[in-house]
């Protein structure tokens, strides 16, 4: 992914819905369009890997996780006492 920030890659599990994903897998296989054996050459699962990272660097995803209070309710494996 290019920017003009610099970006690392992060391995993790994401949920999204399913209807998000039918549309990653359609408009990316629409694109790419059928090869002469009629196969689709595109890897899906780097297209929503592309789409998920354009719209965190769109959608300044950076100052969401600096605001402390969009914290509340995620696990944080501290224990309470």
């Amino acid at each position: 992914m290019s920017g003009s920030k610099e970006t690392i890659t992060v391995h993790v599990n994401v949920d999204i819905t399913p209807e998000a994903l039918q549309s990653i897998v359609e408009n990316a296989k629409n694109l790419a369009g059928r090869n002469e054996k009629g196969h689709y050459k595109v890897d899906t699962a780097d297209k929503v890997s592309e789409m998920i990272s354009r719209f965190l660097l769109e959608n300044d995803f950076e100052s969401f996780t600096q605001n402390i209070e969009n914290y509340a309710g995620i696990d944080t494996g501290k224990k309470e006492k």
